[in-house]
């Protein structure tokens, strides 16, 4: 599978617990900006309404070819998963107070676009510090290790 956008601010906002793929329903026109890396996750989120779960806030930039029949940037995307899934994961939203978090947009060997969510919970400031801290100390140590093998 082929990476095409990650969301960074996500690891590091939230605790990632569990991992699950899941189909989405694009229109043409956005399937192709997708293809070409035009999409972002910064700031969205899933959301689970009757019955079935949405993609809220992720913007998919306008394909420039399609002019008049382009789609609308930030309209919430359906996301396609088995009902069974959506059934479990609400439970263990509503449950532990967990969210589901986009984390990756992938495009498989047949050229469907898939989405890795991640069932999360938000990291309390302090442990952001600390994750701050831990890059800091594991930057600086690549840094040495670098001088001294010169």
């Amino acid at each position: 599978m082929k990476t095409i956008a990650v969301n960074k601010p996500a690891y590091f906002h939230y605790e990632i617990i569990e991992n699950l793929e899941a189909g989405i329903e694009l229109v043409g026109s956005e399937v192709k900006s997708i293809k070409e890396g035009r999409i972002s996750l910064k700031e969205s989120y899933a959301e689970i309404k009757n019955g079935e779960a949405f993609l809220q806030n992720s913007h998919v930039s306008p394909y420039e070819p399609a002019n008049r029949f382009n789609h609308d940037p930030l309209r919430p995307k359906k996301l396609l998963l088995h009902r069974q899934e959506i059934k479990r994961m609400t439970g263990k939203i509503k449950e532990k107070g967990l969210t589901l978090v986009p984390l990756k947009v992938l495009v498989n060997d047949k050229g469907r676009i898939k989405i890795e969510m991640g069932l999360a919970r938000g990291k309390k400031t302090y442990e952001k510090k600390e994750a701050i801290k831990e890059r800091d100390r594991n930057r600086e140590l690549r840094a040495e290790l670098k001088r001294s093998r010169r």
